[in-house]
């Protein structure tokens, strides 16, 4: 076992962070036009780069305990996180996946090439290479190993207008925000610990906390653009 590895114990006296993500700037859209591939691509359309509801709350915002030493089993895996590109979309294109292998997919009759880049802190300046894999024929599929945690962000040399996120984590203290931007961590050991809560379009900020024994911690994460 590496000497920096996430070691899991019984956690008997765990604590619980509870927590909402929210926005409150102006969301924007962007206009996605196919240049290429329509057939399968589909036409122009606008998508918000946030997903905010009545209430603020964010939907698919990554949020994470930053070097956790120890706790809870990581949650059983049957088989390994799969990214797929389906209508020129990447499916889910936002998950969080553990440190380790993973597989890249091509479920449409042409050609991506997905190409992943690692980004400094809080997902920024994303430049440097994690995968660029060429994926010429329908249904193939190709294994990767991410050996290091961290955002990345992903994109199609092929369809420049194609865009994911995708978060390895080397502990499971995990989550992505539901509908109403909410979230629950369970479990955690008593300590002092750094969330971070991470979204594509804004970046991500970090809220320093400290967990009790059996006891409830309460986040609100206010992203801003």
């Amino acid at each position: 076992m590496p000497v920096h590895a996430y070691k899991e114990v019984n956690v008997s006296n765990g604590g619980t962070i509870e927590g909402k993500v929210t926005f409150t700037g102006r969301v924007k859209k962007r206009t996605i036009i196919p240049t290429k591939d329509k057939s399968v691509c589909g036409g122009m359309r606008k998508v918000p780069l946030i997903i905010v509801g009545p209430d603020k709350g964010v939907k698919d915002s990554i949020v994470y305990l930053r070097k956790v030493k120890k706790g809870k089993a990581w949650p059983k895996q049957e088989t390994i996180p799969v990214l797929d590109q389906k209508g020129c979309r990447f499916a889910p294109n936002v998950q969080v996946i553990r440190k380790g292998k993973f597989a890249i997919v091509n479920s449409d009759p042409v050609l991506h090439n997905t190409h992943g880049y690692l980004c400094k802190k809080l997902g920024k300046s994303c430049k440097r290479t994690a995968f660029n894999i060429a994926l010429p024929k329908q249904n193939q599929r190709v294994e990767k190993n991410m050996k290091r945690a961290g955002t990345v962000k992903v994109d199609c040399d092929a369809h420049g207008w194609m865009l994911g996120w995708m978060q390895v984590v080397d502990n499971p203290y995990y989550a992505i925000t539901g509908t109403d931007g909410t979230f629950t961590m369970t479990d955690v050991p008593p300590g002092k610990y750094t969330l971070v809560a991470f979204q594509g379009y804004t970046g991500g900020l970090e809220i320093p906390l400290t967990v009790k024994a059996n006891e409830l911690v309460k986040v609100n994460a206010q992203l801003k653009k």
